[in-house]
């Protein structure tokens, strides 16, 4: 079985990770350095069916289904995911967020992935979220000042 795992270690506040990692407006900011996907319907409440939406490329219609299956706000958010032509391995992905003196270390993880096809997407996967967790969330990120007591920019 193939897996994604992937550890940074960001200089800001757990909360702020939180919003930028849940935050249906400022998604698609980070993601913008792989595929630009939209969470379509997502809230972090266990149950709620989403989709994250992109461009469609050859071979892929642009959409993933998602389940939200576990929250721990600002801990952790656990989802399926499985490509949108509902062929393929149902697969999860696990945001891990961690507090760490002068910052937060966010682990991504993304696993379920077998056979042949399943490595290879993981490899494909694995490239675009080290760029989108290395250049596309920290912009988002540093772009967020300070937050108010409901999480808003200002």
């Amino acid at each position: 079985m193939s897996e994604i795992r992937i550890v940074r270690d960001y200089p800001h506040a757990p909360e702020k990770v939180w919003r930028a990692l849940t935050d249906p407006e400022l998604i698609p900011r980070w993601t913008v350095t792989g595929a630009g996907a939209h969470a379509v319907g997502f809230a972090p409440v266990v149950g709620t069916r989403f989709q994250f939406r992109a461009r469609p490329k050859p071979g892929w219609n642009g959409i993933v289904d998602c389940v939200v299956l576990e929250v721990q706000e600002p801990r952790l958010l656990r989802y399926s995911w499985i490509g949108g032509d509902g062929e393929g391995d149902t697969t999860e992905v696990v945001y891990r967020i961690d507090p760490r003196e002068g910052g937060t270390r966010f682990t991504y993880e993304h696993t379920g992935f077998t056979g042949v096809g399943g490595a290879l997407m993981a490899r494909l996967l694995g490239r675009i979220r080290r760029r989108m967790l290395t250049t596309g969330l920290p912009a988002v990120l540093g772009s967020l000042e300070s937050l108010d007591e409901e999480g808003r920019a200002h």
